[in-house]
């Protein structure tokens, strides 16, 4: 087993352990009661069930107004891109100058002549 694949059943086994509790503490508060929590844990059922669905919603909705701000930051920092019309005319532009000094054009190699001649006397 990789390292890997060792912290991806750690991780697995956490979450897994994580979610069961969750769901227990969730719906059957008293549970505490059975493993040896002091009476005083029923007393506090109500809390303890508010707080499980309080804290997680309240963390899920700061990361989605973290993420918000974030795309925000990033657009409002971001330079806006040229225009389309900008674009192709550079492009027309470049085609109708044709290959500069910086840009040689390629001649097909001498090899590359006879095989088509092959290619044509095959079939």
């Amino acid at each position: 087993m990789s390292k890997d694949q060792a912290i991806g059943g750690a991780i697995l086994v956490v979450c897994v352990l994580i979610a069961i509790f969750y769901v227990v503490t969730l719906f059957y508060p008293s549970w505490l009661t059975v493993v040896g929590v002091s009476d005083a844990a029923v007393a506090w059922q109500g809390t303890v069930q508010y707080w499980l669905v309080a804290v997680p919603v309240f963390v899920a909705f700061v990361a989605i107004l973290l993420i918000g701000a974030w795309i925000g930051w990033t657009m409002a920092t971001t330079p806006p891109p040229k225009p389309i019309e900008e674009i192709t005319t550079e492009m027309e532009e470049k085609k109708e100058e044709g290959p500069t000094a910086e840009q040689p054009a390629e001649p097909e190699p001498a090899s590359a002549a006879p095989e088509k001649k092959k290619k044509n006397d095959k079939q």
